[in-house]
């Protein structure tokens, strides 16, 4: 089983009256069934309200389903009752990192969830260490969050994540307040966890650069999975992409482009290097 296993996923969101009688739903998520592997890096696209950001409150039990199940590390989310079990294995970095950052200096900030778990002093600052190291951050303990770059700050937030010791990491679009080179920091960082300490990972973003390194790639739509599949295989179907309001990276789009004027490359060049090399193979 995987460490995050959706089966038949149904969410509505519900509206009440001024009596608490519920007036309105609006379905959210339907019929979602995933199953991610423990060391994984699955990135889920979808355009605004397609679903992926209720999709992965579930994950960290932010959200319980309206109908079928979510597993995380075989606790259903529903039926636990002690959520932060839940939230030890799966944690949540969210797009904008001023609303996780609550400490006043970055190595008490990272500090701060193991401290409400109930982990010893000793380990709590062990803890700290090894996550400010593995997120590049340990040059930075002692300053103040409020004055660190958008990246850094994000840094901060994933190693406050990190340092709870979860098996799975959920980021909700972490870069989307970013500049380029903060997108750039925070994605580097994430992949380094994935990649060294196993991590598993999974990335809400509407960046498709972001993507071209995942294991697998799951497209939402109007709250259902409608495409999965390694990136190669989601970025080789473009005009799918676009006719549910996506793009592909650009060096994917230039390819495409191409070989509809007639030069012979692939489908699904995601990298520089890859059109460079199929170019030159073309001539």
């Amino acid at each position: 089983m995987g460490i995050i296993k959706a089966l038949k996923l149904g969410f509505d969101y519900q509206r009440y009256d001024d009596d608490g009688n519920v007036v309105d739903m609006q379905r959210a998520v339907n019929d979602v069934d995933l199953d991610i592997k423990a060391g994984e890096f699955v990135a889920v696209l979808g355009h605004n309200g397609s679903g992926k950001s209720t999709l992965a409150k579930h994950m960290n039990a932010l959200l319980i389903p309206t109908e079928g199940t979510m597993l995380v590390d075989g606790i259903d989310t529903a039926r636990e009752t002690k959520l932060w079990k839940v939230r030890q294995k799966a944690g949540m970095v969210f797009q904008n990192p001023d609303n996780q950052i609550i400490g006043t200096v970055v190595e008490e900030d990272v500090g701060f969830g193991p401290e409400n778990m109930g982990v010893p002093t000793d380990d709590i600052w062990k803890r700290v260490n090894d996550s400010l190291e593995k997120v590049g951050m340990t040059a930075y303990r002692y300053q103040s969050p409020n004055k660190l770059s958008g990246g850094h700050k994000q840094r901060v937030a994933i190693a406050g994540v990190m340092a709870m010791r979860p098996r799975c990491i959920i980021l909700d679009e972490p870069t989307a307040m970013l500049d380029p080179n903060g997108r750039k920091e925070v994605l580097e960082a994430v992949r380094e966890l994935n990649r060294k300490e196993k991590v598993t990972v999974i990335l809400i973003t509407h960046y498709m650069e972001e993507v071209i390194h995942a294991d697998r790639v799951y497209v939402m739509d109007s709250g259902n999975v409608v495409m999965q599949g390694n990136p190669k295989e989601i970025f080789s179907q473009v005009d799918t992409l676009k006719a549910y309001g996506l793009d592909v990276p650009q060096v994917t789009l230039l390819a495409y482009e191409l070989k509809k004027s007639g030069v012979d490359v692939p489908d699904g060049i995601l990298t520089t290097e890859e059109l460079v090399s199929a170019l030159c193979q073309s001539n």
